[in-house]
């Protein structure tokens, strides 16, 4: 071969490889939107949020690439090394954050979901109750709570009640029900209203000890939470602190500031800062963390 072949066939080579690392991605990245898009529909049908998960992929992405590139153009220097390893992390940083977003979105609204549902079951509870007692059946019971139009319950309660109207087994009706909404308070409704239907028994008393035993737990819970609210500030002072002084130290004193940029021993104490910072802010929120 001759020497004025080596960049002809260099260029080739690398042009082969950069082909089968693009459609490596590609088919990496078709994968994962139609696996992001059947998980993310479910959840979100099942919160009866019925928004299109390929639209918020896209708006994610957008938002995901816009933050890059602003991030990007206010931490990069583009005459040095570190200058564009900066702007790069950064920008980086704060598009991956934007793309796992929609997760941290979904279970938040899961969890307000589940912690209204909880507190909707305790009156649900006495409804269903009062009507039993009345000489209603189980199933019109259920009904009396969905006709109360409180959210979330009366969508659960009614989604439960639909599937029977189209000849959905009680069983089967039941379990969809528990594994949609996955609250333990209502497991146990759910194994009481089961265990009534093969052995018999009173539900009405059942229902009146579920209620109280919920309301209990409710108690102890908010309990629980006035007590901890200290350390879980502490965390969030813990966590955000030294962001906020080396924003501030950088708006007094851009110069000082720079060595932690452009020098490898202070990138090197920055990521020792979001290390530790990171350890200490996860260590305070699982020691407050305590489940009722």
């Amino acid at each position: 071969m001759t020497p004025a072949l080596l960049p002809l066939a260099f260029a080739v080579c690398f042009a082969g490889l950069a082909y089968v690392l693009l459609c490596a991605v590609r088919d990496a990245l078709t994968h994962y939107d139609q696996q992001y898009v059947t998980d993310t529909a479910r959840q979100y049908e099942d919160l009866f949020l019925f928004i299109p998960p390929q639209r918020l992929n896209a708006v994610a992405r957008i938002t995901a690439v816009g933050l890059f590139l602003l991030g990007f153009v206010v931490t990069a220097d583009l005459a040095t090394a570190a200058g564009w390893i900066r702007g790069t992390v950064v920008g980086g940083l704060m598009g991956v954050a934007v793309l796992f977003a929609p997760g941290g979105l979904l279970r938040i609204l899961r969890r307000r979901r589940l912690e209204r549902f909880n507190e909707q079951l305790v009156d649900g509870l006495q409804t269903m109750s009062n009507a039993l007692r009345a000489g209603f059946s189980i199933n019109q019971a259920i009904e009396s709570v969905v006709k109360e139009g409180r959210t979330p319950i009366a969508q659960e309660f009614g989604m439960f009640l639909q599937q029977l109207r189209v000849g959905v087994k009680m069983e089967d009706a039941l379990d969809q029900l528990d594994q949609r909404v996955g609250s333990e308070d209502l497991t146990l409704m759910l194994l009481a209203i089961e265990t009534a239907r093969q052995s018999g028994g009173n539900l009405t008393e059942v229902f009146d000890k579920i209620a109280v035993t919920i309301r209990e737990r409710l108690r102890i819970k908010g309990r629980v939470a006035s007590l901890t609210a200290q350390g879980r500030l502490q965390g969030i002072v813990v966590g955000t602190m030294p962001f906020l002084l080396l924003l501030v130290l950088w708006m007094l004193d851009p110069m000082m500031m720079q060595n932690f940029y452009t020098r490898p021993i202070g990138l090197a104490a920055l990521g020792v800062v979001v290390a530790l910072d990171s350890m200490g802010f996860l260590m305070i929120r699982r020691i407050v963390r305590i489940r009722v």
